[in-house]
Order: structure tokens, then sequence, then C-alpha cells
């Protein structure tokens, strides 16, 4: 930690001081999961991989179902497996009996405690699944269930909102993608360094933060790899300020919702530097059309083209891997926000660390 971002910090005990502290952890978070986590996890997918799955269902909640969403993407893109994100009910409260033989089901949970998500497990195990677990709890039900684990390697997370397991829920689905595949996962080698130089950078996003200690509302937009970064914004805004935030593709954003922006409106956009930053240029112009309040979180050029936003050193990374950088200052944003409003991100209203949703 840099001595500006050290003398930054809160102190113990006061407000977000434990968020704070999860949020600087992460390059070291996930230079252990390269470095420790990263051969078995490889190990994992090649035994998986023997098993020739002809599907991907993906199965999570909350910030986890983010990290699922990204992993669809990724899945689609680099292995062309058709893949879906599951609804849970249909098994836990309908009592379907789907037929998943030679399906893989990934779960993604932080603790791996949640009733429902471990019940769809069992259930897609006795229905015929290859059943992967991905958690933050070797020990937990869901890694006992599951026929496969993967362990996160972040360490205790006690900050209600989550900040450290979600960028190691992208680097463990990543390698575990990568390892499908056979390829080593080695271009994700420079994250550790990249996400310090990033969290390096607090006083930039203290100062975005400003603009949205009064606002009402927020949209958040973005295509491809991006998009499960704006939503996961979207739920640390909303989890931590209490501002309602509104995230869309892109696309749907165009669909209608548009219609709401206007030049009072608060928009972050986050582009990517690839084809899913091309594909979003259309909206770029159409909400600059209209006047919107836009910040952009992305490349340089990007940045330079909109009035307020904060830039990332994505040059060095492919596509895949940049969502590990886009969500970093978003999560600051996030703190400084909460924190501008007098409130206490450490501890949000009405939420529980362990959800246990069936």
């Amino acid at each position: 930690m840099s001595d500006t971002a050290a003398s930054e910090a809160p102190r113990r005990g006061e407000p977000g001081w434990i968020m704070h502290g999860e949020m600087a952890e992460q390059p070291e978070v996930l230079r252990r999961l390269l470095a420790d986590g990263g051969p078995r996890i490889r190990r994992t997918a090649r035994r998986i991989a023997a098993r020739r799955p002809r599907f991907v269902l993906l199965s999570a909640r909350g910030t986890s179902d983010h990290a699922a969403l990204y992993a669809k993407y990724l899945i689609e893109v680099e292995l062309g497996l058709p893949c879906g994100l599951t609804s849970m009910s249909t098994t836990t409260a309908y009592g379907a009996k789907p037929q998943l033989q030679d399906v893989l089901v990934i779960t993604v949970s932080q603790s791996g405690g949640s009733p429902d998500l471990g019940a769809s497990t069992r259930a897609a195990r006795e229905a015929g699944a290859i059943t992967l677990a991905v958690t933050n709890n070797a020990d937990s039900p869901l890694a006992e269930i599951s026929e496969f684990h993967i362990d996160l390697l972040a360490g205790p997370e006690k900050a209600l909102p989550a900040t450290k397991t979600y960028t190691a829920e992208l680097l463990a689905l990543y390698l575990f993608v990568m390892g499908l595949k056979d390829d080593d996962g080695s271009a994700a080698a420079v994250l550790p360094d990249l996400a310090a130089e990033v969290l390096a950078r607090g006083d930039e996003v203290r100062d975005l933060a400003g603009r949205y200690r009064f606002a009402e509302r927020m949209v958040l937009t973005s295509r491809g790899y991006g998009y499960p970064t704006a939503k996961e914004a979207a739920l640390k805004m909303m989890e931590t300020s209490y501002i309602p935030a509104l995230a869309y593709s892109g696309a749907d954003l165009l669909h209608g919702p548009l219609a709401m922006v206007d030049n009072i409106s608060p928009v972050i956009a986050i582009v990517t530097e690839g084809l899913g930053g091309r594909a979003l240029q259309p909206v770029l112009d159409r909400l600059r059309g209209r006047g919107a309040d836009l910040v952009v979180i992305g490349p340089q050029p990007q940045v330079d083209a909109a009035s307020h936003g904060f830039a990332l050193p994505t040059g060095r990374l492919p596509e895949s891997l940049q969502p590990m950088l886009e969500i970093l200052p978003l999560q600051k944003l996030a703190y400084e926000v909460t924190i501008a409003r007098g409130q206490d991100p450490d501890a949000p209203r009405a939420l529980a660390k362990i959800t246990e949703t069936r």
C-alpha cells in the first residue's frame, strides 16, 4: 500500500475500515490464487474436460451471480459450449426433475452455505450432472455436496459487501475455463500488479464520488464482458449507499430505458478495450446526444472522449481479463459515496453475510 493510500485508510473501528482493508487485499489474493490455486484449478479442469460435458449450467446468487454471468460469456466465447444460468426454484420450490447427464453444473458461492444452492446442486448431481462448487470455504456444505471443488483462497471476508471474493471468483473461473481448453492461463500473471496500480489511485475515485453524493438514482451500462461488471457495481452501490442503481446491457438500454436518461441523470459506462467496447460505442453516442452526465470506466481514449472517467491500464490484458480491473474503481466508488453520505459500508442495513435463500 502506498503512503498516500495508507494515510487515507480509516482507523480500526471507524465506518468502512473492514471494507477498505479487504479491497486493499485484492492484489495479494489474486497473486495467491495464481500461485497456489492455479495448478489445482488446472488439474480439476483437465479431469472435467476428460468427461466431455455437452452443456454448462451456472448457479449463484447476488455478487456470485455476476461472477457466474462472467463465466457464461467466457464459456460461450472461449469454448463454444452452450451455457445457461439456472433457475434454482424449478427444483427447490417446484420439484422439477431435470435430465442432466453429461452436463457440467457450476455453483458459485462465497460462503457455500445457502440452502437453495446446496439443494439444487444435490438435485443436479442426483440427475447425473458433473458438479463443481467454487467457494471461499472448502469445508462448506456446498463443497461437500459437489463432486469437484475450487477454493478461492481469499481468506475471511468480514465486510458485508463482497469485494475480494468477487475478483477471486472471476480469476478462479477464468483459470478453470482456460484449463478446460488446455491453456495455462498465463495471460493473467500481470493482474496482481495492475490491480495494485489501480487501487493506489484512490484520490481519483474520491473526486468522482463527489458527483454522486446527492444522487437519487444511477444507471450503469456495458456490453459483453463488461456487463457483469455493470451489474456488480450497481449492486455494490445499492447495498452500501442505498442509491437505486440500474444496470443494463447497452443493447437493452436502447430498447426503452434510454427514455429515462436526461441531462441530470448520472450514467456510468464500463467500456472494455475490445469487441464489447466497440459494440457499446453507439450507446455512448446516444447518451452524449441526450446530454447525459456520463462517466466512463475504461481505456484512456474512451475516458478522454467523456467529460469524466477513470482510465484503466488494459493494454496488456485480453478483453476477458479486464473485468477484474474494471470493478476495482467501482468498488471504491461505492465505498467513497457511502462514506460521503454518512453511512457505514461495512454494515448495510437489513443484510447478513450469509443469505439463506431456499
